[in-house]
């Protein structure tokens, strides 16, 4: 074993940006999430135990059930620590419960994205929450304005799709969003960021109606796109779910989504969505290049180091305890002849420890296949570790 600090010029911290790929398609009143179909288990219609198109946070309770099997739960007891849910209040907590009491949640937890459509002066606390943050956006777009020529987001009809983080990381992709309207499997419209400032233009089918204008915008970091559009692209369809059969336009995108609408007068039969985009996750990572140099790291701990004839016992007596200093290291050089070769100290080296400042083991690195190390081979290791 050989202990060695690192020097400045050998640890390196950077950031890598991932980009993963998100796809949500819907139909029929359900949505699949990166066309995921659902699975039934033993006890339960989806494996995951969630509903389908959503993901699930920890993928606790797979085919479990109530009633059978039994539910994984969290659960608190209260106590002088006074520990307790977030969802509890603190009045709740010290009124509801008494010491001894045992506070459970539920588990799995899954998220999904959500639709919410906005009929005209209809009241929309999460458009008026979002005022300042589209507002903010107004350098890159004047369709960002919560309020002008271009429309009042406060009174007009307006389609918000709301996409957890979850799904994207600290931020959508610019660019990369699309959102694709499909009637009797055909696509009647596409909406693209293809200046990749937050507008949605509608690019296919050219020549279209409402070919090159703009529907919509995207919140990328905040995980929002609020449609506007209310131009024709597909003929009628029960997208209300009154009994009226609207023209199909951009602000009907999406309907049927999970937990919207319950669609009691019949599903969407012919009209179909598909909203893709990518996320961006910034993953620090840490490298570091441990060298194992030449004349260095040529002594083993390993038994079979040692020559096996020099294995003796050592000399010890009251107060002492002696090893011989003299023992010869194992030869295993291969020759060509009978006669043994010139003995070279050689190693094998299977794992590399990591060190804090008070040598407290923090890391190991292992080698699938342990590399050989002579006295005249320099050799060097990289180590990454994401944080």
């Amino acid at each position: 074993m050989s202990l060695r600090k690192l020097k400045q010029n050998e640890v390196f911290i950077n950031q890598l940006e991932f980009n993963p790929s998100a796809s949500f398609f819907i139909y029929d009143g359900k949505t699949y999430y990166n066309n995921i179909p659902q699975i039934s288990g033993s006890f339960t219609n989806n494996i995951l135990n969630i509903p389908i198109g959503h993901l699930s946070l920890y993928e606790l309770n797979v085919d479990r059930n109530e009633s059978q099997t039994g539910l994984i739960k969290p659960f608190i007891t209260k106590q002088g620590s006074l520990g307790s849910f977030k969802t509890i209040s603190t009045s709740n907590f010290n009124s509801d419960f008494s010491y001894g009491d045992t506070l459970t949640g539920s588990y799995p937890l899954s998220s999904s994205i959500q639709r919410e459509f906005y009929q005209i002066g209809e009241t929309r606390p999460r458009i008026d929450a979002l005022r300042n943050t589209v507002n903010y956006y107004l350098p890159y777009s004047k369709h960002y304005a919560f309020s002008s020529s271009l429309g009042d987001k406060s009174n007009q009809e307006l389609n918000l799709i709301s996409i957890p983080s979850i799904f994207y990381g600290s931020s959508i992709k610019k660019g990369s969003i699309i959102l694709d309207f499909y009637h009797t499997g055909t696509l009647v419209g596409r909406l693209e960021d293809k200046n990749k400032n937050g507008e949605l233009i509608q690019t296919l089918p050219v020549g279209s109606n409402g070919s090159g204008s703009v529907a919509g915008v995207v919140l990328y970091t905040e995980g929002f796109v609020i449609l506007t559009g209310s131009w024709g692209i597909a003929p009628n369809d029960n997208y209300l779910d009154s009994g009226d059969t609207p023209v199909g336009s951009w602000l009907y995108f999406g309907a049927g989504m999970n937990g919207t609408e319950t669609y009691t007068n019949g599903f969407l039969d012919s009209s179909s969505f598909n909203l893709s985009f990518q996320g961006t996750s910034k993953i620090p990572v840490m490298t570091m290049f441990v060298h194992a140099k030449r004349g260095e790291v040529n002594n083993s701990l390993n038994p079979t180091f040692i020559d096996y004839s020099e294995r003796k016992s050592p000399v010890s007596g009251t107060n002492f305890y002696l090893e011989n200093d003299e023992i010869k290291a194992a030869n295993v050089v291969s020759g060509s002849y009978q006669q043994e070769e010139y003995l070279q100290k050689t190693t094998f080296i299977s794992s590399i420890k990591l060190y804090d400042e008070n040598k407290n083991v923090i890391g190991i690195a292992k080698l699938s296949k342990p590399v050989r190390k002579t006295q005249d081979r320099d050799l060097t290791f990289k180590l990454k570790i994401d944080f």
